[in-house]
């Protein structure tokens, strides 16, 4: 008693408060609950009183299991708290092999919200496979591989599944380790796959990008085949042609063969001749480039010059020039034509006078008119 007379009134009231609170939150009634229907082939170890979870957290119980026709419907009723997104699914979980079950919610969110009281359909549930599924499978498949099936012995005394057996033993004797790099490469190739997928799904794309074009241009694409076709249908015809065509060709190459080989001293020899026409022709070409710059003007004025009527080539004379010339200064005339004849300074009579010059110029155009000199000249 004067323990209680110590404690401070207030101190007391607050802890009075946090145990009522306490109290109400442990046995207050939780909120309310939602209805969930869901149709399953059969509900093997699921009862009332199953749990129903959500992330493998307990979030309500089954209420009812109800035998319908073809489909068990199950009744599940959960905390209200929790929104099931539209596409919400019913799985039965086992998580053992004997024991009860429990129906797993799934996915926990998504897009939408589930209606309370709604129903999941048969296609919208998924149940565990049995056991006695199991041996069931196990035994049909030994039936089936068995002596009576698969296995059945033919003439020989044995069956099918033994000899593939005996022959997989003998091909893989002592090949265990090769087997092993092969399964190791493998990998490999699985792996460089997996690091390239990308590459690999463009290529795809380029791939899918030409079957599309080819598509497109399917028109064009058959003519062409058809084309092809008839080209190949054509040198089938003439198969024979092309082979003798052939075969002719072969000859004549064998004889260019001999021929090359017999002549190889002359041919070589040509050859080199040609190389030397062609060095000078390249050393020569300002010449060549003159000669064909003149060579038609030239021969224009000799066409011109030519008298179809007497069959002679007509020139300018300029006689009665030269007459005058050759009265006023001999001497040069003279030398004028021995120039022109035998080349410049050639006359042995002497130089012309300085004031002689211009009729030995003339004298020396008289003369030249009488060759072919003033050929390339125009007229």
């Amino acid at each position: 008693m004067k323990f209680l007379r110590k404690i401070d009134p207030l101190a007391a009231l607050i802890i009075v408060v946090v145990l009522v609170g306490a109290l109400l939150y442990v046995w207050w009634p939780s909120g309310g609950t939602k209805t969930i229907y869901a149709d399953f082939p059969r509900t093997v170890s699921v009862y009332q009183g199953s749990d129903v979870r959500i992330l493998g957290v307990a979030v309500g119980k089954v209420d009812s299991v109800t035998p319908m026709g073809t489909v068990v419907r199950v009744k599940m009723e959960y905390k209200d708290k929790y929104n099931l997104p539209a596409d919400v699914k019913a799985v039965i979980i086992s998580p053992s092999i004997v024991g009860d079950r429990f129906v797993q919610l799934t996915p926990a969110t998504g897009p939408g919200v589930f209606p309370d009281g709604g129903t999941l359909s048969s296609d919208k549930t998924a149940i565990p496979l049995e056991l006695d599924q199991i041996y069931g499978s196990l035994s049909q498949l030994t039936a089936a591989l068995g002596p009576q099936g698969a296995n059945a012995p033919d003439a020989s005394g044995k069956g099918a599944l033994t000899k593939l057996l005996d022959s997989t033993a003998r091909n893989f004797g002592g090949q265990g380790a090769n087997f092993n790099k092969t399964l190791l490469n493998l990998g490999k190739l699985s792996q460089t796959l997996k690091d390239n997928k990308d590459v690999l799904f463009g290529s795809q794309a380029e791939v899918e990008k030409f079957v599309n074009a080819l598509a497109k241009n399917d028109t064009t694409v058959r003519q062409f085949t058809q084309s092809l076709a008839q080209g190949a249908s054509m040198l089938a015809d003439d198969r024979a042609d092309l082979a003798s065509a052939l075969d002719n060709l072969s000859v004549a190459l064998d004889q260019v063969r001999t021929f090359v080989a017999d002549n190889k001293a002359s041919l070589t020899s040509n050859i080199s001749g040609l190389t030397r026409i062609s060095e000078t022709l390249v050393k020569r070409r300002k010449e060549l480039n003159e000669i064909l710059k003149t060579a038609p003007l030239a021969l224009n004025n000799l066409a011109l010059a030519y008298n179809a009527k007497t069959g002679t080539l007509d020139t300018r004379a300029n006689i009665a020039q030269s007459i005058t010339q050759l009265s006023a200064s001999p001497v040069g005339v003279l030398c004028a034509f021995l120039d022109a004849a035998l080349g410049q300074k050639a006359c042995p009579l002497g130089r012309p006078a300085p004031g002689q010059m211009k009729q030995v110029q003339q004298a020396k155009r008289t003369a030249a008119d009488f060759t072919l000199g003033g050929l390339v000249t125009s007229r």
